[in-house]
C-alpha cells in the first residue's frame, strides 16, 4: 500500500466475488494509492458529520450533502489518483461495506493513511 496506482487488479470483475471476505482484498488493492485512501477517509468523515447534523437538525439537506461528500471525495481519489473505476459501479453493497471496513481499519492503524 504505497503511493502508486493499482493496475494489476483492473482485469478483475468485482461481480465475480461471492462473499465480502473474498471481495475485501480486491477492494484494498483498488485503494493502493495513499492519496486515494486519504480522500476516502476525508469523505467518510464528512459524511459522518453530515449524518450527525441530519439527526440534530432533522433537515434532509444533510443527507444529500453527506452523499456528495462521501462519493465526491472517493471518485476524485479513484479517477484522479488511483486511475481506476470505483467498484461501487458494479458491486455497490460490497463497496459500501468496504468503505466502512477500510475506514475502521485506518482508525485501528491496520491500514496506513
Amino acid at each position: 500500500m504505497d503511493g502508486t496506482a493499482s493496475t494489476a487488479t483492473t482485469a478483475v470483475d468485482p461481480r465475480s466475488f461471492s462473499s465480502f471476505a473474498a471481495f475485501y482484498p480486491f477492494y484494498l488493492a483498488e485503494h493502493s494509492n495513499r492519496t486515494c485512501r486519504r480522500l476516502h477517509f476525508v469523505g467518510s468523515s464528512l459524511s459522518l458529520a453530515c449524518l450527525a447534523l441530519l439527526l440534530v437538525t432533522g433537515s434532509a439537506w444533510w443527507l444529500l450533502v453527506g452523499l456528495l461528500c462521501g462519493y465526491g471525495f472517493a471518485w476524485v481519489g479513484h479517477f484522479g489518483y488511483e486511475k481506476n473505476k470505483p467498484a461501487s459501479f458494479k458491486r455497490p453493497l460490497y463497496s459500501f461495506m468496504g468503505d466502512w471496513t477500510m475506514y475502521k481499519d485506518i482508525w485501528l492503524g491496520k491500514i496506513p493513511l
